[in-house]
């Protein structure tokens, strides 16, 4: 006989739940997550239905990015100690940090380039160009060039912060010295060497990752390292390739509020590595 159960009402019911109506002295959930400050940072400077979106894309894409620097110097703290165990979690995490920010892109291309242009102008020369967080993800990831924190010269706090991750080892740089550590032959240029420069691509370097894949059982944590390594870099390149064709759906190549040449710069960007013996090793392997 089938069930002359009736349909579940239109609310939950609470009963039995003993649910916390009076907070007393414990801070609330808004509370703790600063929510007022968080839901009042949008503030357009024009009347477009779509500054709004954008704005909180931007916002939103700099919350994931905090995330990803906080994560990446654990990854780098564990590698100095050499202690990679606990680093794979982080690696694993910064991957979906990463597949959330490709979201932001999609989000993003639903905006028209006369939905944009309703409101372009009213950036002035704001630019996702001049986001600090974004460049300390690619100094901290190695990709280093001095010029590029002239743009923060106006603010003295946001320069000096650059200048110091320009001038530390990148993860990368650490992880050449962990491999020195555990006897693969690192060339002793790249272990003391100005920070600030870009790492050059060295062969004895692509041989020592050859070496700690070709003895993956002794040294199965550096393989890992060397996997998740491969997997940032990757997701990264992946991000950056959407994030040029979000801009050319939008703006086609028109320059960048910046003053780059908005996708043509862009597209510059795709031929970075991170960490290039990595990838090379694969052609050998």
């Amino acid at each position: 006989m089938a069930s002359e159960e009736q349909p579940a009402s239109g609310r939950i019911d609470l009963t039995g739940e003993a649910v916390h109506w009076d907070l007393g002295s414990s801070q609330s959930y808004g509370d703790y997550l600063q929510l007022t400050q968080l839901l009042s940072a949008q503030k357009p400077v024009s009347d477009a239905h779509d500054e709004t979106m954008f704005i909180i894309v931007h916002q939103v894409s700099e919350l994931w990015i905090h995330l990803f620097l906080h994560e990446l110097e654990f990854v780098r703290r564990c590698v100095i100690r050499d202690d990679l165990d606990p680093s794979f979690k982080a690696l694993q995490r910064i991957s979906k940090v990463q597949t959330q920010l490709f979201g932001v892109w999609e989000v993003l291309a639903t905006m028209t380039p006369s939905d944009y242009t309703a409101f372009r102008n009213a950036l002035g020369r704001s630019s996702g160009f001049q986001s600090v967080q974004y460049r300390l993800l690619e100094f901290g990831l190695g990709n280093r060039n001095a010029d590029i924190i002239r743009v923060h010269q106006r603010n003295p706090d946001d320069h000096a912060r650059l200048t110091r991750a320009l001038q530390a080892p990148s993860l990368y740089d650490e992880v050449l010295r962990l491999l020195s550590r555990r006897g693969y032959g690192i060339p002793a240029e790249l272990l003391d060497r100005d920070f600030s420069e870009s790492h050059v691509t060295s062969k004895a370097v692509t041989g020592a990752w050859l070496g700690v894949y070709h003895n993956a059982e002794k040294d199965w944590d550096l393989y890992e390292l060397a996997e998740g390594l491969i997997d940032l870099d990757h997701r990264f390149q992946l991000w950056r390739f959407q994030h040029m064709k979000t801009v050319e759906r939008i703006i086609g190549h028109k320059m960048g509020t910046g003053g780059t040449g908005g996708v043509s710069y862009l597209a510059k960007a795709l031929e970075l590595r991170f960490f290039p013996e990595l990838w090379q090793a694969r052609t050998s392997l």
